[in-house]
């Protein structure tokens, strides 16, 4: 048996055995099948709670690596029968059953491409927000996690007569407060393709953040959904659950917004909450500026997840600070008054103020953005 397989036998057993769980070792338990999905290597298991009990299928992967030895964190049973005809198709479900919480963020994305009417599209993400907490070691302290939530934000991760709002299993954790369902999932490995630090270097806040970003080796993608909640405070539980990842000692930054933020500036951001209840607008939206021979460029990233369009500046001439607190007055009048601002019309805060508004294509956002004269 190779180290892999000798791994997932193991890990299998050690969350069959959790007392929210089998409560117990298996009596029995052999590796059935393999499968592979989304690039990585599943192992599908049969065990028996008891010698002469019947056979009961369970899953355990991915792996990326024949020599990996740490699976991303998709180890679960429903408990249900083994059959040899189906053993695969059910272990699937099991799979796409966990991923869900945080690929609903990607099946919005696709939603929005696939319809003509950017506007509607927007509406249809709204209240979604996901990101990627950067770690520099292999490790993802849970328990510290809902620590910190506890301490900080006084969210209470359900537990004892509350287990049926909550779902957590090695590396992942997934449950329902206050009108959102919040995930939190480890991944060991780091953001592929060199993505994290390519965005990194876009964050003049934070002038070193790309060499800090190289030294990350895994993730914790996080995801929060509104059930019956606003997008502002769906925005609002995303900042707070964030914080909460950050302040582990082995995170290094937070990949969300099409930045990187540094995490002592994202906590000290998300003290506003607490003093004074004022919204963390520079939690949630990212204000770019380029410089170009034409002049300088301003663009919002991060209104979508409320329901309304990205907004770009073009060739201004404007001081670098005047543009960003520009941007920063018009998202915040966007957000907060949920103002929606149409093609054709103008907008100021003067009377005699007037910058017009056009909708096209997007320069430094994708899809089409709403560039305001300034």
């Amino acid at each position: 048996m190779t180290a892999q397989r000798q791994a997932a036998t193991q890990s299998m057993i050690n969350w069959l055995a959790d007392e929210h769980e089998l409560g117990r070792k298996p009596s029995k338990i052999e590796i059935a099948g393999e499968f592979d999905l989304h690039n990585m290597h599943y192992y599908i298991f049969k065990y028996k709670k008891t010698m002469l009990g019947k056979w009961l299928l369970g899953v355990c992967g991915g792996y990326d690596h024949p020599s990996d030895t740490e699976h991303c964190g998709h180890v679960f049973s429903e408990m249900q029968p083994y059959d040899p005809a189906t053993a695969e198709q059910e272990s699937i479900k099991i799979v796409e059953m966990i991923r869900e919480y945080w690929m609903k963020q990607a099946a919005a994305i696709e939603a929005e491409q696939a319809q003509d009417d950017e506007t509607e599209s927007q509406n249809d993400s709204s209240g979604i927000f996901n990101g990627f907490v950067l770690l520099n070691s292999s490790e993802c302290d849970l328990e510290q996690i809902k620590s910190n939530l506890l301490k900080d934000w006084n969210i209470v991760y359900p537990s004892g007569e509350d287990e049926r709002e909550s779902r957590e299993h090695e590396g992942i954790l997934v449950f329902d407060m206050d009108g959102f369902t919040l995930a939190v999932s480890f991944v060991d490995a780091p953001v592929p393709d060199g993505e994290a630090e390519h965005y990194a270097q876009g964050n003049y806040l934070w002038p070193e953040g790309a060499d800090v970003v190289k030294t990350h080796v895994a993730q914790i993608i996080l995801a929060v959904f509104t059930r019956t909640g606003s997008p502002l405070d769906s925005g609002k539980m995303y900042v707070k659950l964030a914080a909460s990842c950050l302040k582990l000692p082995n995170a290094v930054g937070l990949y969300s917004s099409g930045t990187v933020f540094e995490p002592e500036m994202f906590l000290r951001m998300a003290e506003i909450i607490k003093s004074d209840d004022d919204f963390p607008l520079l939690n949630l939206v990212h204000f770019g500026l380029v410089r170009t021979e034409s002049g300088l460029n301003g663009y919002t990233y991060g209104l979508k997840p409320f329901g309304k369009e990205e907004i770009e500046i073009l060739d201004s001439q404007a001081d670098p600070a005047d543009l960003r607190e520009f941007l920063m007055d018009i998202s915040s009048y966007v957000v907060e008054q949920n103002v929606t601002l149409r093609n054709g019309e103008t907008i100021g805060f003067t009377a005699e103020q007037k910058l017009p508004i056009t909708r096209s294509e997007g320069v430094y956002v994708n899809g089409e953005s709403l560039k305001i004269g300034f």
